[in-house]
């Protein structure tokens, strides 16, 4: 099967999926995936959308209800969770709709909600809104570089293109790491 044919198949999925567990990179591959026409714009955004949330909302009550397990507890021990703790002491709101943009904290940041006391509605609400700020901005990164990247696929070939693709999001995914460390 044709890799284009396989994306339209399954594209949504992966770029779900890949949004829980990974983030940006799926999300711009959603976004030029949809510049492709392989899947639909509305579309790649709710699964970015949704992949990160639901990822979020997992962790998040994993830890308000199973603090004590060994799982909870290995999350616990990083060094950024205790400073997730301190951030969400101080400015609660910003921090639920900023942590998915810093590197570094995304894998704790919805443990360490789940240890505070902000509830579950709350954090629902501005994770929801989070979740849609942070999956459009990706998709649509990977959606404008789309026309880019059309260029390259009608001068290199499409399997060259797609290494590019790669190569391009991983590198604008360092960028952006190193940009949140500082």
């Amino acid at each position: 099967m044709p890799l284009e044919d396989l994306i339209v198949r399954y594209g949504l999925i992966a770029i779900f999926l890949g949004s829980a567990l990974e983030g940006e990179p799926f999300a711009l591959a959603g976004g030029v995936f949809a510049h492709r026409q392989w899947v639909s714009p509305h579309a790649a955004v709710l699964a970015t959308v949704g992949g990160a949330f639901l990822v979020d909302q997992f962790w998040f009550h994993l830890s308000r209800v199973f603090r004590d397990s060994r799982l909870v507890q290995s999350v616990a021990r990083r060094p950024a969770f205790g400073r997730s703790l301190l951030m969400i002491e101080r400015h609660p709101v910003r921090f639920i709709l900023l942590f998915r943009f810093a590197y570094g904290l995304r894998a704790v940041a919805p443990v360490a909600i789940g240890a505070s006391q902000v509830s579950a509605r709350v954090f629902m609400a501005l994770d929801m809104v989070a979740a849609m700020l942070w999956g459009g901005l990706f998709t649509g990164l990977g959606y404008l570089l789309g026309p880019a990247l059309e260029s390259a696929a009608h001068r290199y070939g499409t399997a060259l293109t797609l290494a590019g693709v790669g190569l391009s999001l991983f590198v604008l995914f360092l960028v952006i790491r190193k940009a949140a460390k500082h």
